[in-house]
């Protein structure tokens, strides 16, 4: 049997370790297409490295082609590499294309894939946040849509398959990936102090991640999160990752200084998978707009603040540490109190997030195989 796992952007290193370390446990062949639509030291070099994921046998280096190009050129570039990807997949043949998350990249692989006659497995299927803005959103349609294989993280993503027509059989309830990374590098993490680095007081700050498109693409909607983070930061000191699609949107609306006269909070560059989970760890809460951050904070029982409208990961919500705050600043230091007092929810971990849902993927796609 032959493999390949693509990766596209940073979340995806986590996904796919695992499931290289299972495959390379088993004995069984594969290769790995980095389609680059990150690339760079701090997102995607450190991740590698410490999750010992081996160097890619193929790229499609999206990153160099795409840069800062607009929409309409961006899709221009995709369509121009259409052809170097279907010689990659012709030649390598595997049995499998495995794509991990919803990534567009990921998602224009999977179509290719599929469009040549190959069989392709998506991890992390069926989540749906139902806002059509969100890349992701599409990119997860397209990827189920074109998948033989659809693995699911909790059973809210198993309804979403059945109710859009997919075939019970192709759906696999197996786990959360990102829980098995997770596992296998938290004591790694709890070891390095990291947070001390920034003369930070443990259980005495909270971590910011805000970087979607979708949040920032535009005057009005970046003037509303500085306004909501100059109110929280006056009840806690902040320490926000600033990824390079925020920073350049800040920039792009002259915002940037902005932001970084606001008192109390911390700017701080991009850090690698362990340095963050251990800012993670010794944080009284985290604020943020990504999907898995919702996941890893409910696996490690800190309380989550989602400032979306929506979530397309609601088990985290219905039983775990998270709540969806929006950008409400009253709702929002509400919750920070509830937290400050010990009222917080309590919360559980949701079912096969236990670090093993590498071996059920990969054993079941060795029976379907058969």
């Amino acid at each position: 049997m032959k493999l390949m796992f693509v990766v596209a952007s940073r979340p995806n290193f986590m996904k796919i370790a695992p499931l290289i370390k299972e495959a390379k446990k088993r004995k069984i062949n594969f290769s790995i297409l980095y389609t680059e639509q990150h690339k760079s030291e701090s997102m995607t070099g450190i991740f590698s490295r410490e999750l010992n994921i081996p160097k890619p046998d193929y790229s499609l280096g999206l990153k160099a082609k795409v840069g800062k190009l607009s929409k309409n050129r961006k899709l221009m570039a995709f369509f121009s590499s259409i052809p170097h990807l279907i010689s990659i997949l012709r030649k390598d043949k595997p049995d499998y294309v495995i794509v991990v998350g919803d990534v567009i990249s990921s998602a224009y692989v999977a179509l290719i894939a599929k469009k040549i006659g190959l069989n392709v497995a998506h991890v992390e299927s069926g989540l749906r946040s139902f806002n059509n803005e969100m890349p992701e959103e599409k990119a997860r349609i397209i990827i189920d849509n074109n998948s033989e294989l659809l693995f699911t993280t909790e059973e809210s993503a198993n309804e979403h398959l059945k109710k859009e027509g997919v075939n019970e059989k192709k759906i696999f309830f197996v786990g959360n990936i990102m829980i098995d990374s997770l596992s296998l590098k938290l004591k790694e993490a709890e070891k390095l102090d990291y947070y001390k680095k920034f003369k930070l007081k443990k259980k005495d700050y909270a971590i910011l991640t805000f970087h979607r498109h979708e949040n920032l693409n535009g005057a009005y909607k970046i003037n509303k999160f500085i306004l909501f983070i100059k109110e929280i930061s006056k009840k806690v000191e902040i320490v926000y990752p600033l990824h390079p699609a925020a920073k350049i949107q800040f920039k792009k609306f002259d915002k940037i200084e902005e932001l970084n006269k606001i008192k109390n909070i911390k700017i701080i560059e991009p850090v690698g998978y362990l340095a963050m989970l251990n800012l993670m760890l010794n944080s009284k809460f985290v604020m943020t707009d990504s999907g898995g951050i919702q996941e890893e904070t409910t696996f490690l029982k800190i309380p989550c603040l989602t400032l979306r409208t929506e979530t397309e990961r609601p088990v985290t919500v219905k039983i775990g540490t998270n709540t969806v705050v929006g950008l409400n600043k009253i709702y929002c230091l509400n919750k920070i109190r509830e937290i400050e007092v010990g009222l917080y929810k309590k919360s559980s971990i949701p079912r096969f997030w236990d670090g093993k849902t590498a071996e059920r993927i990969l054993e079941i796609i060795k029976n379907e195989k058969r």
